[in-house]
């Protein structure tokens, strides 16, 4: 007698997922934790049998795709859902997933994010996710939370809004302070009622965390390149540097910098009386090929 599983089997091909869509952000990470327990549920399961609900003629390219030597195509994702029982708002969000984990710029990607980050059901089970998102793509949003430790700071979005350069809107910074609190990135003293810097432990995806990242220290640089003609003089410091030096040298330089960044971070910590907020912007980049690699661009 046959396996109970066929690629005629109705039943097949109508099933529930047997994992939540909505608590990933890498698909691929979906497709394994997928596989995974669709393989615990019947151990008939295979790749070869995925390949058949989904109308594929390549016995293991689900395995490919997991591994990351294939991607998913337009017309592949619909047959992927398919054979998953996704549908609706959960099929959406898996092809958002997959233009999310594939996205080759900067741009396709911060839009994929946000249509998954603006799916209630994604929110409900990834909350952090988006918000942490959220504050390291806005500039501001570290701003305010270091304004919070001037002696004078008001919990007052107008107030708050007046005193960044530049000048936000009143329910920017509303929706800035709601989510520092949310976050625990800004805490209420028990005792004053006051609001602090708080230090949460946060954690998120690479994905998302290296978009935010990117974001923000672009936001940054611009807000740096600004400074030029809007902060006087005596109040900024840049200066650059351009150097030829070999690997051994230009791994020093970085290691360095990263020394440099610890005792900026210490020094500035045991400031117990700020009255400004500053941003330290360092780079350290190539602006040449190593030798050789001209011939393979």
């Amino acid at each position: 007698m046959k396996q109970e599983m066929s690629e005629k089997t109705p039943a097949a091909r109508s099933r529930s997922p047997s994992v939540n869509v909505f608590e990933f952000l890498d698909y691929r990470a979906f497709l394994r934790a997928y596989y995974a327990a669709e393989k615990a549920r019947k151990p008939a399961f295979s790749h070869r049998f995925f390949s058949r609900l989904a109308g594929l003629k390549s016995p293991n390219f689900l395995k490919l795709v997991m591994d990351g030597e294939r991607n998913l195509g337009p017309e592949t994702v619909p047959k992927f859902s398919h054979a998953m029982g996704l549908s609706g708002e959960a099929a959406t969000f898996f092809a958002d997933l997959v233009t999310f984990t594939q996205a080759d710029s900067v741009a396709d990607k911060n839009r994929a994010f946000e249509r998954i980050s603006a799916s209630r059901r994604f929110r409900s089970a990834r909350r952090i996710e988006g918000d942490l998102f959220k504050y390291l793509s806005h500039w501001y949003y570290p701003a305010i939370r270091e304004l919070a430790a001037r002696v004078d700071f008001q919990e007052n979005p107008k107030w708050i809004a007046a005193q960044l350069v530049p000048k936000i809107s009143v329910p920017d910074a509303t929706s800035a302070l709601n989510l520092l609190l949310s976050l625990g990135l800004l805490v209420r003293d028990i005792d004053t009622g006051k609001i602090m810097r708080g230090e949460p432990t946060l954690t998120t995806e690479h994905q998302s965390l290296s978009l935010a990242t990117i974001n923000f220290h672009r936001q940054m640089l611009e807000r740096a390149s600004a400074s030029i003609e809007n902060t006087p003089r005596e109040r900024r410091d840049l200066a650059a540097l351009t150097v030829c030096v070999g690997p051994a040298t230009a791994a020093l330089v970085k290691e360095r910098i990263h020394r440099f960044r610890e005792e900026m971070t210490q020094l500035c910590d045991a400031d117990t009386s700020g009255t400004m907020v500053y941003q330290l912007n360092v780079q350290w980049f190539p602006l040449s090929v190593a030798p050789g690699e001209e011939e393979s661009k």
